[in-house]
């Protein structure tokens, strides 16, 4: 009795173990778009953050090569999916004008990574509109949440797949 008890119990221990070692997928996929009219510059400044391995399996599906965005090595082969990757999923129109993202570079923090990116010659915003699927294309439960600043004056708006399209007034 007492050796089917021991032989239960290390199995039931260790697959507890195992399970919990085991890396679950996040029931939440989510990244944070921050836009800033910087007057004084004039230019929007714009950031993202974006879970780490979310970001990593939508570049792989993309590219279909195995991607590491720590990686010190491959720094500038991941500016540049960083770079093309953000330019085809957020798109942005400034008074109606479509405006050009410069990168600026990017930066792993926990387990997420944050990209920054530039707009020139912004000398006031009356109307943004957004286009915003970024991670679409890999995961059907995403969610991008978007905050935009200008004036001092800070809106934001919630993004649920398959809806893409924000616009803020000021």
């Amino acid at each position: 009795m007492a050796a089917s008890l021991f032989k239960w119990f290390s199995t039931t221990l260790l697959a507890l173990v195992l399970v919990a070692w085991t890396p679950a997928p996040h029931p939440l996929y989510i990244t944070v778009t921050e836009i800033n009219h910087n007057a004084k510059d004039r230019t929007l400044e714009i950031s993202c953050k974006i879970f780490t391995n979310d970001f990593e399996a939508a570049l792989e599906k993309l590219t279909k090569v195995k991607v590491d965005l720590s990686s010190a090595r491959d720094k500038a082969a991941n500016d540049k999916m960083i770079d093309d990757y953000i330019q085809r999923h957020l798109r942005l129109k400034v008074d109606g004008k479509a405006v050009s993202l410069h990168y600026v570079g990017s930066e792993k923090e926990a387990d997420g990574t944050w990209t920054y990116f530039q707009v020139n010659d912004v000398a006031a915003v009356k109307r943004l509109d957004a286009v915003n699927d970024l991670l679409y294309e890999t995961f059907n439960q995403q969610i991008n949440i978007m905050h935009v600043t200008v004036g001092g004056q800070r809106k934001s708006t919630r993004l649920d797949y398959p809806d893409a399209n924000a616009s803020f007034q000021y």
